[in-house]
This record gives C-alpha cells, sequence and structure tokens, in this order.
C-alpha cells in the first residue's frame, strides 16, 4: 500500500508539474467586462475525480470487511449485508453531494 502511495503521489506532482504552465497563460477569449478566463480549467475536474477515487475506494474497503466478516460468522451474513448496503448508499450519497458542489463551482 505505502508503494502504491509513493507511486500515486509521483504521478499528481508529475501531472501538477506539466499542466502548470498550461494554467499559467492568458485566456485567448474574453469573458465580460475585461476579466480574463484562464487557458485550461480543472479545478472541477480534480474535485469530481477526487470524489469518485474516494467513494470508490471508500466502497470497496466497506465490501472486503463486510464479505470477510459474513465468511467468518455466516450466521449474521444478513445483519452484515443491511449494513453494507445502508453505509455504502451513505458514501454514494456524499459522492453525489461532492460531484454537485464541484460541478457548482
Amino acid at each position: 500500500m505505502a508503494q502504491f502511495l509513493k507511486y500515486a503521489m509521483l504521478l499528481v506532482g508529475a501531472f501538477v508539474a506539466v499542466s502548470a504552465p498550461a494554467m499559467a497563460q492568458e485566456a485567448v477569449v474574453e469573458v465580460g467586462a475585461g476579466a480574463a478566463q484562464p487557458l485550461i480549467n480543472l479545478t472541477a475536474t480534480f474535485g469530481a475525480g477526487l470524489v469518485v477515487i474516494g467513494a470508490g475506494l471508500g466502497i470497496s474497503r466497506l465490501s472486503t470487511a463486510a464479505f470477510e466478516s459474513m465468511a467468518r460468522q455466516p450466521e449474521v451474513a444478513a445483519d452484515i449485508k443491511g449494513s453494507m448496503v445502508i453505509v455504502a448508499a451513505m458514501i454514494e450519497g456524499a459522492a453525489v453531494i461532492g460531484l454537485i458542489v464541484c460541478m457548482i463551482k
């Protein structure tokens, strides 16, 4: 897991280093009363991507723990499954709210 995080941070750092010059350029299209818009605006895209990745990781960890618990104690599988569905719905709800906030910005 630590090696995965190291490579993920390296990838994010490389992407930020490569995209920084593109974001620093002046816009070609002017909007409104002389206000310039950046050439590439990826803030909402980054936010939406992070929300989706976070929700996916959360649900995958939840499912892993629930399935392991069901395998260890099959007699309580129905209770675990019900709890898992409720928590997964909460995670999806938070992800949808996060996506809406990213799209509003």
